[in-house]
């Protein structure tokens, strides 16, 4: 039935549920699924108004219904659903309007918290809607296409009559919350044959969402766009929308001219944004037209920036890198030294790191773009997740593109440490698989003419090195190009290594970190995670060395191991100890 009114159609939508809720009722802090048992009257007027201002579809209030975001029972959760529905059909009665079900993504951070199973709750969800002989789904707000096709299978299943619509916020810049671009978002869901529409709701105004909808390709689908009003402001506490139906309106016809068959509103919309549509699209014409393509896209030509190690690791070629630490201050010079005597060397490339441990050292990215710009290195920062949203992530990234860094080791990043707590908070918007989706999302849709090669680190030195490379090839499949291994001194880690790289294609540096002395190797070994050291080898230091036998003594065992291992992996990753880059240099110097 949907699908035959969509074939030569507009669908006109309702609008937003929760923001006008909280205009009615003075209430915004509440949940308003909980409206559908306490509120039954406000939830239904809702409806009404929608209907009577032109929607002929109405979506039940239950967005939120889930017993991990609302943080109740399934049977709570059951009931709520059951009364939302039955609100929306009783509104709907006797009208010729199509009443969906709206299910909303499931709150994330309390899943992984709570190692909750997701696609089991929303069977649970959708069962309650089968039950209940619901037809058409509307999956709003989504930021991935994650659990999507599991889900919509699962519906098809039980009924292969149901209708469903899947619909992604997105964000003014073109993502997704979870860095997942316009294009890409679209790409993968149109090879989901379980989902019978896609489109586009929340995160943007109508502008936004009608610059990215003309980049894209929508024949032969059915696409839908629900934009918020515009963008809110933050008055005495309280989230305000623009009260715009006239603006809006004129906009979503543009909008409905690139070929979009649903149109509706999300967040700070009203009867009154869903009047001033219904009214504009019928009086040009409720029927369907697809857009023609006419324009021509010129060819664009980039002078592309050099990443000759990446190059050398597509060639299979050795490869060296050399890993120094950013200062404390702003007395750049040992750094800087550092990096010249790796180039005069004939270090490939130069590797920056991100405030390991939580303490804060000098931007990584702001020093490996003045060691490239100045000294003429590739160079490599670290970007962990620990101190930045994702919009601050992008934002560095794109500042590191201009700067001519090409590579980018993308990691988790130490938690803040117990004691900093109250003062520093941890950020990690995102973990290390997300951020390398992400950098792959800006390869595609920012640098796709001149990418950054994204790299992962990979820690051997754990009982349980089955589960590291498992999270290693699913690094892999992000986007990873290439694994920085954490430093090695055990033979049964070189010997796992080898193996490994037997078994796996996969671009591999082994990680070498000279101890200075008895005193470091015994910190190493104790106090720094994911290291560790054998025994044979602390006791080659003693308490009495001077510190240039001790020096030799660290570099004979770098030597030993290096030497273990070069001939199977992709190159070795130096870590600096201390600034001490000589030492590193007589080591690089015996080995190669």
């Amino acid at each position: 039935m949907m699908n035959e009114y969509l074939k030569d159609n507009i669908l006109i939508t309702d609008g937003a549920m929760g923001t006008y809720y909280s205009e009615l009722t003075g209430d915004n802090i509440s949940f308003c699924e909980f409206a559908n048992i306490d509120k039954p009257e406000i939830i239904k007027k809702i409806h009404l108004d929608y209907i009577e201002a032109g929607a002929k579809l109405i979506r039940t209030n239950t967005f939120s219904a889930n017993s991990i975001t609302l943080n109740i029972s399934r049977e709570k959760v059951k009931e709520i659903i059951g009364a939302g529905y039955s609100i929306a059909k009783l509104a709907a009665e006797g009208k010729d309007v199509f009443v969906a079900a709206s299910i909303g993504p499931i709150h994330e951070a309390k899943v992984e918290k709570d190692n909750i199973n997701v696609l089991d709750e929303y069977k649970f969800i959708a069962d309650t809607f089968l039950n209940l002989g619901e037809n058409i789904f509307i999956f709003e707000t989504f930021s991935s296409v994650e659990y999507l096709k599991d889900i919509t299978q699962y519906i098809k299943r039980k009924n292969k009559d149901a209708f469903i619509l899947t619909q992604f916020a997105i964000t003014p810049s073109g993502y997704t919350r979870k860095g997942v671009s316009i294009s890409g978002i679209v790409e993968e869901t149109r090879t989901l044959k379980s989902i019978d529409a896609f489109g586009f709701n929340c995160g943007s105004g109508p502008t936004h969402l009608y610059k990215a909808v003309k980049k894209l390709n929508l024949s032969d689908s059915i696409v839908s766009v629900l934009p918020n009003a515009g963008y809110p402001e933050l008055i005495n506490e309280r989230t305000i929308y623009t009260n715009n139906p006239t603006y809006f309106a004129d906009i979503m016809l543009e909008i409905k001219n690139q070929g979009v068959k649903i149109l509706g509103g999300c967040c700070g919309t009203t009867p009154a944004h869903i009047k001033r549509l219904a009214n504009l699209i019928s009086v040009n014409g409720n029927k369907f037209s697809a857009r023609i393509q006419t324009e021509t896209r010129e060819i664009e030509t980039v002078n592309k920036g050099s990443n000759d190690f990446a190059g050398k690791l597509i060639n299979n070629e050795f490869v060296v890198a050399v890993e120094l630490d950013p200062p404390f201050d702003t007395s750049i010079e040992k750094i800087m030294e550092g990096a010249r005597m790796c180039k005069e060397n004939g270090v490939d490339l130069v590797t920056v790191a991100d405030s390991p441990r939580a303490i804060v050292r000098v931007d990584s990215i702001t020093i490996a773009a003045k060691i490239k710009r100045e000294i003429g290195i590739d160079a490599m920062p670290h970007v962990c997740c620990r101190d930045k949203n994702q919009n601050a992530l992008r934002s560095g990234l794109l500042a590191a593109h201009v700067e001519g860094i090409r590579n980018v080791l993308a990691v988790t990043g130490d938690p803040v440490a117990e004691s900093d707590r109250m003062g520093t908070k941890s950020v990690f918007n995102l973990n290390s698989f997300k951020l390398i989706e992400l950098v792959s999302e800006m390869n595609k849709e920012v640098f796709n003419l001149d990418k950054i090669s994204v790299g992962g680190a990979l820690n051997l030195n754990v009982l349980n090195k089955d589960f590291e490379v498992s999270r290693m090839l699913k690094k892999t499949e992000k986007g990873a190009e290439f694994f920085l291994t954490q430093p090695i001194y055990d033979e049964e880690v070189i010997e796992y290594l080898i193996k490994l790289k037997k078994e796996h294609n996969v671009k591999i540096l082994a990680g070498i970190m000279p101890i200075v002395t008895y005193k470091n190797a015994l910190f190493l070994n104790n106090e720094v995670p994911g290291i560790h050291i054998p025994e044979k080898y602390i006791n080659r230091f003693n308490k009495d060395m001077t510190k240039e036998e001790a020096e030799e003594t660290g570099i004979d065992i770098a030597v030993d191991i290096a030497n273990k291992i070069k001939n199977y992996v992709d190159g070795l990753y130096f870590i600096t100890p201390f600034n001490r880059v000589s030492m590193v240099m007589k080591i690089m110097n015996k080995v190669m």
